[in-house]
């Protein structure tokens, strides 16, 4: 990536402020800071934007709070959003309760490249471990710390995570809470399908759509890692529809989605 890349590290929320909090500490403490950081709010009440302005008065790059009304799972509309408000040239997508590894944005940076997209697995933090985590605001894990799982994903070894090549296929690693991508990318294709409400599939069917425009996917592994604080899992009411839209793309080899990110840039 060339020096004068502009980038924004785009974070998803939604009324989890105590989670939201040591996400954004470790922001503060990357060390590669983005261009500014955009928090990407599904609905949340202000306890959330209470928190955001307080990080706001002293944080070391741009922090801004993208909010919509709480209507149920509309993260694809979120996301859509924050994508059009960004002049950034490159975005890195994460998830509100993911802690990252100090060097998180500089691994992605240093990894990025023309026509791809790149994806990170997670470092399981356990249930049982979050009052600890909450109450000591806990952001670094090293490979023996306390209240973790898949802990092979908690060794950062560059010369190992330069070994994997871009493919052209959809990775059962893909995660949406570690993504990077280039915005002009993200814009070809409508951003995300907004047709697709609560949990599921809408990371993967995004996904597909690039690769069918012919941008091809890495895996980062042994870096760009970051630490998924448990919580319950959501509502899988709406799968069953999101996955007959997801298969629809596959089978229409689909680049475009109609109810996307173009109604944001008009």
């Amino acid at each position: 990536m060339k020096n004068n890349t502009t980038v924004a590290l785009i974070i998803t929320t939604y009324n989890w402020p105590k989670a939201l909090e040591l996400v954004l500490e470790s922001v503060r403490h990357q060390s590669l800071m983005p261009n500014e950081v955009i928090i990407a709010d599904d609905g949340s009440t202000d306890e959330t934007k209470k928190l955001i302005k307080t990080f706001q008065q002293n944080f070391p790059t741009k922090l801004i709070h993208l909010w919509h009304e709480d209507k149920g799972f509309r993260r694809s509309a979120v996301l859509n959003m924050a994508f059009s408000k960004t002049d950034s040239q490159y975005l890195i997508q994460l998830d509100g309760d993911c802690i990252i590894h100090k060097d998180f944005i500089k691994d992605h940076i240093f990894h990025a490249e023309k026509d791809t997209f790149l994806f990170g697995s997670r470092v399981n933090i356990q249930k049982l471990f979050l009052p600890t985590l909450f109450n000591n605001r806990i952001i670094r894990f090293n490979f023996f710390a306390n209240g973790i799982k898949k802990r092979t994903r908690n060794l950062r070894m560059l010369f190992l995570s330069n070994q994997y090549k871009r493919k052209n296929e959809l990775s059962k690693k893909l995660r949406g809470c570690n993504l990077s991508f280039w915005k002009e990318d993200i814009i070809a294709i409508n951003g995300y399908n907004e047709d697709m409400e609560g949990w599921g599939r809408e990371d993967s069917e995004m996904i597909i759509r690039l690769l069918n425009k012919e941008i091809l996917g890495k895996r980062l592994r042994y870096c760009g890692i970051i630490y998924h604080i448990y919580h319950h899992e959501k509502s899988k009411s709406r799968l069953d529809l999101n996955d007959e839209i997801q298969q629809n793309s596959i089978k229409n080899k689909s680049i475009w989605c109609e109810n996307g990110i173009d109604k944001y840039l008009s």
